[in-house]
This record gives structure tokens, C-alpha cells and sequence, in this order.
């Protein structure tokens, strides 16, 4: 592997050659100006080789999943993506041709998403790997969403598709056939495709204050997540299965294996905006879902009490083996 400092001058600071405080990666921080009247929202997402990872993932497809889970929680923020700082603790079998595959990856997210990096740092360990990033964003003072704050009667609503990453990871596992019977390679890949490099709706972040009570972005599973938002809010919440925004997949395996929707609804890696609003805000946010090509999906309502529903079409409640994922 390259000397440290001419590693971080060959493949990181031309990423951050557009952040005059960046100051090309040569000082020990970044200086970096915040929009009048706006609120700095800061987040940190990190990923260990074995944990949420496997050792052999594509190097640039590790690199643009780190940034945009971190993207993702900006977006649950109703923040706006302005910078993001790096940390790589790296094991020495990293050769050349990984980190220029890495930092490519960086390069097209951060063209995809206008973001920049501003400085981190890199070291050595004897693992696992670690990678580590900041996201910073801005958000009008006074405006940034919360996950504690959903009323009663307020709309639950999804944006994108659920479960498709939970799925994905069997693949990655190589349980298909055990697990995903029925479904064609090009499904199979695609659900793969969804678990290694998910799609979060960064852009319409921004676009939410005003419009929801509370956010938050799928990362646990929906039911966990939903937990969260129920749990500080002092409510409940009721889910309709009949409304759960399914891809091709997922519906066609439910159709076949129905054992598997505790994946769907608890798998997590999803990265979608999981966010209540007001009935009353009904119109206004189908016109943004419209103008912003995402699709958003009404899946329920908040409810007086403590208990997270899934229900059926008879308003029972679905039991769940699992609600989603925990770290300890």
C-alpha cells in the first residue's frame, strides 16, 4: 500500500478539490461557511468487513453505500447535503487498484448527489476493516424533522419499495434457492443490486418541512423504525399489509413463501423516508410526489396507545417474528 499522505493526495483530495475549505486535504480540518438562517445537521454512519459487509463487495459499490446511508439520514433530517468527512481504518490488503476503485465510487455519488469531501482520515488496523463517514448538511433554523414529534391521526406514510435489501442479502449469502424460490436470475439480481447499493430519496429531504410531523429513514425495518417514532411520540400505529409498497419481487415471493414478509417488513437496509403528516396534507404531497418522481405510499396511521399493528384486511393483527434489526 502507498505511504499515507501521497495515498490521500492521489485518490482523496481531488474529491475534495471543489470546498475551497477543504483546503485540498493539506490542514488538519475544514473550515466550512453555513447558509444564513440555516441549522448544521450532522450525521455518522460506520461499517465494519463481516458485520455489514462482506469481505469481498466491490470496493466502489462499499464506498457509495456508505455515503448514501449517511445521505439518507440527512434526508430524514429534511437537510440539505453540503460536505462529509471520511475515516478508512484499513487492514494493508487493500492494494491500489481497491482504493482507486473506492474513490471512484465517491466520485459518482458525489456528482450524483452535489456533495464534496472534506477531510478524515485514514489508518491502520488489524481488523477487521472499518469505514467510517460524516455527513454534514443544512436545514432553515427551526425546520429540521424529528422522529419524536407524529400526533395522533397522523398519515404513515413510505416512500420507494420495502424489503427488496432484506431479500438482496439472501442472495448475497447465497440462500436463493433456499430462501427465494420461484424468482428468475434477473430478479435475483436485482434484488442483490438493492441490498449492495440502495437509492435513498435524497433531493426530497429538503422538500418535507412544512409538509410532515415526524421522519425517519428505514434502516431497521419498517416496524422497528416505525417503533422508534411510535415509542417518542407517546402513540401507537396501525400498518395496512394491503398498502405495504411491494416490488415485483417481493410481491411474487410473498404470493409463494407468505413466511417471508417478517423479512419484508423487518429485514431493514431499505433507506427510504418512513414519515408522518397531517390527513390535511394529503394533496400537497401527492403533488410533490408527482413533481419529484418518488413515489410516496400511505401504509397507515397514527394511533392512541403503545402497540406497532401490522394488520390484515379484516383489521387483524398480523403476528411478525421479528421487527427488525438490533445491533446489541
Amino acid at each position: 500500500m502507498v505511504a499515507e499522505f501521497e495515498l490521500i493526495a492521489r485518490y482523496f483530495a481531488p474529491l475534495a478539490a471543489a470546498e475551497p475549505g477543504a483546503f485540498g486535504l493539506q490542514n488538519d480540518a475544514a473550515v466550512l461557511d453555513i447558509a444564513s438562517g440555516h441549522s448544521l445537521v450532522t450525521t455518522l454512519d460506520s461499517m465494519v468487513s463481516g458485520v455489514h459487509y462482506l469481505p469481498d463487495d466491490p470496493p466502489d459499490q462499499l464506498a457509495r453505500k456508505l455515503l448514501r446511508v449517511n445521505l439518507s439520514d440527512l434526508a430524514a433530517m429534511g437537510a440539505r447535503p453540503r460536505g462529509y468527512l471520511l475515516s478508512l481504518a484499513m487492514t494493508g490488503q487493500e492494494d491500489e487498484d481497491w482504493l482507486q476503485a473506492f474513490a471512484k465510487g465517491l466520485e459518482q455519488d458525489q456528482q450524483k448527489y452535489d456533495v464534496v469531501l472534506l477531510g478524515g482520515d485514514t489508518l491502520r488496523t488489524p481488523g477487521p476493516q472499518t469505514l467510517s463517514l460524516t455527513a454534514l448538511g443544512e436545514v432553515p433554523r427551526g425546520q429540521a424533522l424529528q422522529r419524536t414529534t407524529a400526533r395522533n391521526g397522523d398519515d404513515i406514510y413510505l416512500t420507494g419499495t420495502l424489503g427488496q435489501a432484506a431479500l438482496g442479502l439472501f442472495v448475497r449469502l447465497g440462500q436463493a434457492s433456499e430462501k427465494l424460490p420461484g424468482l428468475s436470475d434477473a430478479q435475483l439480481e436485482r434484488l442483490e443490486t438493492a441490498y449492495r447499493l440502495p437509492d435513498p430519496p435524497v433531493a426530497l429531504g429538503g422538500k418535507l418541512p412544512g409538509l410532515v410531523t415526524a421522519c425517519l429513514d428505514v434502516s431497521d425495518g419498517l416496524l422497528a423504525d416505525l417503533g422508534h417514532i411510535a415509542e417518542g411520540s407517546g402513540l401507537g400505529a396501525d400498518v395496512e399489509q394491503s398498502r405495504l409498497p411491494l416490488s415485483q419481487e417481493a410481491a411474487q415471493l410473498l404470493a409463494q413463501v407468505p413466511e417471508r414478509l417478517q423479512d419484508v417488513v423487518g429485514g431493514g437496509d431499505d433507506y427510504q423516508l418512513l414519515f408522518t403528516s397531517d390527513p390535511g396534507q394529503r394533496e400537497a404531497l401527492e403533488a410533490l410526489s408527482v413533481s419529484s418522481g418518488i413515489a410516496m405510499t400511505r401504509i397507515g396511521r397514527m394511533s392512541e396507545g403503545e402497540a406497532v399493528r401490522l394488520l390484515d384486511n379484516q383489521g387483524r393483527a398480523i403476528a411478525v417474528g421479528h421487527a427488525g434489526w438490533t445491533h446489541f
